[in-house]
């Protein structure tokens, strides 16, 4: 089970490195990501974090796109992982979501979570528009921000 863990964990983190290069188009500005897709995407996210507090792993686990559904195999399995390896998405005290954005042809949505000690930190979530038309979230990192809540 650790070996999985590390392994999701290690193919996320690889995950994250276009959000550190900035997508450009040819005249310097970042491709945008319409307002319909915006609002989907914060939909399916928030949709998620109020599964989590519910403790509703097969809802939770219906957000995440197939591979990660493959990944973990079951919804039990997915719950445990974000339960110990996330647990400011698993139980944030607060949620701020910032402008989503398109790098190297991926559409990634930053948000900004709040624990309950008050520490601050980025959930960069990885989103993958399905053939049904639908979003769903194709992996997740967390990092630690400087910032606290008081």
């Amino acid at each position: 089970m650790r070996n999985l863990v590390y392994g999701v964990f290690v193919s996320l983190l690889l995950g994250i490195a276009p959000l550190l290069v900035s997508a450009q188009t040819s005249n310097g500005k970042s491709p945008g990501i319409p307002a319909r897709d915006a609002a989907a995407i914060r939909s399916v996210i928030e949709a998620q974090l109020n599964a989590f507090a519910k403790d509703d792993a097969a809802l939770a686990f219906s957000y995440a796109a197939p591979e990660i559904q493959s990944q973990f195999g079951n919804a039990q399995t997915f719950m445990r992982m974000v339960k110990t390896g996330y647990p400011a998405v698993y139980r944030p005290a607060s949620v701020t979501f910032l402008k989503p954005e398109r790098a190297e042809d991926e559409t990634w949505q930053a948000v900004q979570l709040s624990d309950a000690e008050g520490q601050v930190w980025i959930a960069s979530y990885r989103m993958q528009l399905q053939k049904s038309k639908l979003w769903r979230i194709n992996g997740c990192t967390l990092e630690k921000s400087a910032g606290r809540v008081t």
